[in-house]
Order: C-alpha cells, then structure tokens, then sequence
C-alpha cells in the first residue's frame, strides 16, 4: 500500500520546522528566484502580489491532465491565484494574469484536499503552488492528521528556488515542471523573468534528486518526476536543447509531456510566432527529436495531431 512520504514528516514533526523555515522565507521574501525581498508576513505583494494568505481560484478532479495522473477519478487540482512568472501567452490568463480568485485560510485550504480525496481524486495537485508553498505545507500538515493520503503534484513553471525545493524534500511525492525555453533572452521576453534556462534546469536537477524517475503502479503515478514542454511556434521554446537536456542530465527515462496545445491567448498576439498556433509539422519535428535523443517515455495522450 503505497503511503505519501509526508505522512512520517508528519508524524515525527519535521514538517513543523520545515514550515517555520518556509515562513521565514517570505520575510523577506526569498521563496522563488525573483527574491523581491518584501515582507508579506506583514502584508506587503511582490511581483506575485500574493500577501500572507493562500489565494485559491478553483478546485476540483481534472480528466485532461497527463494520464498517470488521471485514472478513473480525475486529478485533485487546486488552481492558486497568480504566478511567480508573466508569460505572455498564459492559457489561464484570468488566473495568473488579472488575480480571479479569492483569498482562504489555511484550515479552508487544508478542507479542499480532504474534500478531494472524498471525490475519489487520486492524488493533490497544486497548480502554481511556488508561491504559496509555506500555506501549502501548513494546510498539508493539518489535512494529513485528518486523513490525507494522496501524492501531492507539485505543477509549477519550472521557476524555483534550489533552497526552497530542499525544504520541499520528503514532502512532494510528484514534481511536475514546465521546462519552457533553452535561451535565456526569448525566456525574458515572453515571461519576464530573468536567466529561465539556468534556473529551471537547476531546480529540475533538484526534483530529480529528490524523488527519481516517475514511477507508476497499476496505471497511476505515486512518485518521481514529470516533465512539461510546451512546443512554440516558431520553435521558440528551443525544443531540441530542451530535450537534449533531460535525455543526458536528468534521465534517459524521463517522463515527458511534449504538448501540441498552444494557441494565442493573453497577449500573445504581440509577439509574433505566437500570435497563432503550432502546426502539425512543427510538432512532428518535435517528437522527431525527441526519439532522437532517446526519449520514449512520453505521456500518450495529449497529441491533437498524432497517435503516440
């Protein structure tokens, strides 16, 4: 019976010093690599514009993420207010753009992982959650000794802090980042967030560290490491340095979300490629490349263009 590795922090106390520590990482906020160093203890927002309490925009089982996150009872996703990054072509603009959504307590938010467990969800997973980790740990701990049993997914844009993530350790049963671009200059404009590549290639090495390869049982993921890239028109994404990258310094089995999906949304009609969508060509080129440098395990079933 596979048992969340946050359970023993739990039960042994460890997660209270790690939400301690990650308290003292919002005074001054240090929590993810913009470090804009404001105290949101006392109420002051930063470039994420969240203060001192979860900010929380929906929640519910969702049946179109990856497939070892779905099974038959959907996947818990919680959808927190705002982002650490400002992608221009944002698919839940309104969210992470315009801040819809409301602010909750952290018993409120502990509720909403135990009320998806009772939906028959199969794991947690936290949409955006890098900068609200401290609420999130805290309401971790509380839903835990009330019953809470699901892996948590840790689905963010691939912008983290090294430091953050270690006090993450034993805590995220699933890490599942984005890894959006391979040059730093392309990353700035369509994000606005400054040496993307290096960063997010740290903080994926960290995760893998952390909890391994995916690893699935009986159709489901508990643990490991599930890697988003979102294919760019235009290749802005710089597809191939991407997938270079995990093949040779995270993993050969790698599992990958290589996703067709992009469409103009938000501002992206600024910014030309982006102002429409990928093509199938652009796409088969991309999963060209990623069997190319030996990449196979790619998620089934989220190509609109192809069978995987």
């Amino acid at each position: 019976m596979f048992e969340p590795s946050y359970v023993k922090l739990v039960e042994s106390g460890e997660i209270e010093k790690r939400i301690q520590a990650l308290y003292e990482r919002m005074d001054p906020c240090l929590l993810c690599p913009n470090e804009c160093g404001v105290d949101r203890l006392s109420g002051e927002k930063g470039i994420c514009q969240v203060g001192s309490r979860p900010m929380v925009s929906s929640y519910g089982p969702h049946f179109g993420e990856e497939m070892p996150l779905v099974g038959f009872g959907g996947s818990g996703t919680i959808f927190f207010t705002y982002c650490n990054m400002a992608c221009v072509y944002c698919q839940n603009w309104e969210i992470s753009h315009l801040g819809e959504g409301e602010e909750i307590s952290v018993e409120d938010l502990a509720r909403i992982m135990l009320l998806l467990q009772a939906r028959g969800c199969h794991n947690i997973n936290l949409v955006t959650p890098t900068h609200q980790v401290p609420f999130i740990v805290e309401a971790v701990k509380i839903a835990a000794r009330e019953g809470l049993r699901l892996p948590l997914v840790y689905n963010c844009g691939g912008y983290e802090s090294v430091e953050t993530l270690r006090l993450l350790e034993g805590i995220v049963d699933i890490y599942m980042p984005d890894l959006k671009y391979a040059d730093e200059r392309i990353a700035f404009r369509l994000s606005k967030v400054p040496d993307y590549p290096r960063i997010a290639r740290e903080a994926i090495k960290e995760m893998h560290r952390q909890v391994g390869d995916l690893e699935i049982r009986e159709g489901l993921a508990v643990k490991g490491l599930l890697v988003r890239h979102l294919v760019l028109p235009g290749d802005l994404s710089g597809t191939r340095e991407v997938l270079e990258f995990l093949a040779r310094e995270i993993s050969p089995n790698t599992y990958l979300n290589l996703m067709d999906q992009y469409r103009p949304c938000g501002e992206a009609w600024k910014y030309p490629p982006l102002d429409r969508s990928l093509t199938r060509e652009e796409y088969e080129k991309a999963l060209e490349m990623a069997h190319e440098v030996g990449l196979e395990r790619l998620d089934p079933g989220r190509s609109r263009f192809l069978d995987l």
